[in-house]
């Protein structure tokens, strides 16, 4: 098999699983145009840890780790499979590049993987791992982490950071159809960076992007980004997944890292430039 794409998702609200709206359907266009993975490694914000921790879960469960929401989103499932020996594999991977992990034999899907997975997969029938977020990394050290993971995507692996593109939860309003004006200037900074092959301009996007601390107070749902692009290997093309931006602030723009077969989405080559 040839190596797969890296992708970036972000996986909006919980709502999202019924909701699809362009941004799924492109997800799912995307995935269409792939060959089958093997397996899926997913890392999101919703399992982060001090130490790296890989799900080597054979059966893993579907984690509802939200509140507040309609009662249909609870009864969703996601049944797909774990793949214990990926995940070992990954964890071999993240020790010989001196990030200590260790095995989770417990954890589940929580909703920033199988939320995008219902769009990519639907039929849950490819297995799926997670490997958690370290709680100390930076857009610099993610970028590592990532390259430490890379190994897989020759195996048939397709490495997924899920997070949000923007998150700035006291933006949000349900139902707002006037985008802020922050919200699309900070995520046409990223995706020029991205489409460059930027690797510097990714490192010091929270200091540098326009409205960076607004679109992002914190820092959880940026990182999974610069993994997936520190996953993939320049120089590569960059194949921009739009989306709409929602509830006025939350950006639902994905990105994939490699080349897709017979993509229909405009591309450009990473150069692999930093600054």
């Amino acid at each position: 098999m040839n190596r797969l794409p890296t992708l970036f998702v972000s996986h909006g609200a919980p709502t999202y699983a019924l909701e699809p709206g362009l941004a799924g359907a492109q997800l799912a266009a995307f995935a269409a145009r792939l060959p089958r993975p093997r397996a899926i490694l997913v890392v999101s914000p919703h399992w982060m840890t001090v130490r790296p921790r890989v799900a080597t879960t054979a059966r893993p469960e579907t984690i509802h780790d939200f509140g507040g929401f309609p009662a249909p989103l609870y009864e969703l499932q996601y049944p797909a499979p774990g793949h214990p020996e990926f995940a070992q594999r990954a964890i071999d991977l993240l020790n010989a590049a001196g990030w200590p992990a260790q095995a989770d034999p417990q954890r589940g899907l929580d909703h920033g993987a199988w939320v995008p997975l219902r769009h990519l997969y639907p039929q849950a029938d490819v297995p799926v791992f997670q490997v958690s977020l370290p709680a100390s990394l930076t857009p610099e050290s993610a970028l590592a982490y990532g390259a430490a993971l890379a190994p897989l995507a020759e195996e048939g692996v397709l490495i997924v950071g899920s997070g949000s593109l923007t998150h700035n939860l006291y933006e949000f309003r349900m139902g707002q159809t006037e985008v802020l004006a922050y919200a699309r200037e900070f995520e046409g900074w990223i995706r020029d960076a991205v489409v460059a092959g930027d690797r510097g301009r990714l490192a010091a996007a929270l200091d540098e992007a326009p409205h960076a601390r607004r679109a992002h107070p914190t820092t959880e749902h940026f990182l999974p980004l610069p993994v997936a692009f520190g996953a993939a290997q320049p120089p590569l093309p960059a194949t921009v997944l739009r989306g709409e931006i929602l509830y006025g602030a939350l950006s639902m723009e994905s990105y994939a890292f490699g080349d897709v077969p017979h993509a229909d989405t405009a591309s450009q080559a990473c150069n692999g430039a930093s600054r």
